[in-house]
């Protein structure tokens, strides 16, 4: 796999958007804001959001959705590497925000959820109907932890509903192609989750004991990040220890991308055949560019 550097320099990057002028919108966690990279490894800021600006995608409105923590890392330099550390005292709470790119307004659409707060809004994904759904990381304490979620959320204000609760450290997020299941990677247990969706925004109950169905879990000491889902029905996770890509096959079999980084964050497609893949590699603060073997699944909105 040939891996190309587009540019470098950023801190934390998370939350690509391959956008049809050929530039990434990405996040930049410790950064605190979004920033646009053009093909020539330029960058320039789209918008100062605060908080930790985690993932992103385009809404069915035309506006930037951000899932953002709230600054629930501190950040530790360990041998010149960018590592996200406990939640700091001064943390309250994330929210779900909007940008809308064409008037440069930034708004807080949902910071809870039945009275109680969002700890840690990590990533996202919106269905056909227009409905986002999107996972709560949870957040560190000094005791303990606040477990994280799924939810799904509409765009006007009007509903945010928790569909799976008390989940360790739900990340990634996405959408079979036919939409019948919800993927869920789960950063501390290495494990990919599938939930089977009964009607838009409604999961249905997980078998036995469980929340979900196990995809597949990760060998010996690998964490999972952020993804995106192939055409074919891959999901492809960016990997954190074992620096890379792992494409899981829902039928529970893998295969591993190796990237220069041992904290990849995330993946998208893009390009004519979406089969140009972006990669966040987040420790080094930089995103990578490469042909990807299958073209990936065209999301449902794009700008």
């Amino acid at each position: 796999m040939d891996i190309q550097e587009v540019c470098d320099g950023l801190e934390f990057p998370e939350g690509p958007i391959a956008m049809a002028d050929g530039s990434i919108i990405l996040t930049e966690i410790k950064g605190r804001r979004l920033t646009r990279v053009t093909p020539d490894g330029r960058k320039e800021t789209v918008v100062e959001t605060g908080g930790g600006p985690n993932g992103a995608a385009i809404g069915p409105d035309g506006a930037i959705w951000i899932t953002n923590n709230g600054g629930s890392f501190e950040w530790l330099d360990v041998n010149g590497l960018t590592i996200p550390g406990p939640t700091p005292a001064s943390h309250t709470g994330g929210s779900l925000q909007r940008y809308d790119l064409k008037t440069g307004k930034l708004t807080t659409v949902y910071d809870s959820c039945e009275g109680r707060p969002l700890w840690g809004p990590n990533d996202l994904v919106f269905d056909k109907q227009g409905g986002c759904w999107f996972t709560d990381h949870g957040c560190s304490t000094p005791h303990g932890r606040n477990y994280g979620g799924v939810y799904y959320a509409r765009t006007d204000g009007s509903l945010i509903s928790r569909q799976r609760d008390h989940l360790i450290s739900p990340n990634g997020i996405g959408l079979s192609p036919d939409e019948k299941v919800v993927y869920v990677a789960d950063t501390n247990l290495g494990r990919l989750w599938a939930f089977d969706v009964t009607e838009p925004g409604v999961l249905a109950a997980g078998p036995g004991f469980a929340p979900g169905r196990v995809v597949h879990n990760l060998q010996d000491y690998q964490l999972l990040d952020s993804l995106a889902v192939e055409a074919g029905g891959k999901v492809c996770v960016a990997t954190i220890i074992n620096g890379g890509i792992t494409a899981f096959d829902p039928s529970g079999t893998i295969e591993h991308f190796a990237f220069p980084d041992i904290l990849c964050t995330n993946i998208c497609f893009g390009g004519a055949d979406m089969m140009d893949a972006w990669v966040t590699a987040s420790s080094t603060g930089k995103l990578y560019k490469t042909r990807w073997p299958r073209p990936g699944l065209k999301l449902n909105f794009n700008a």
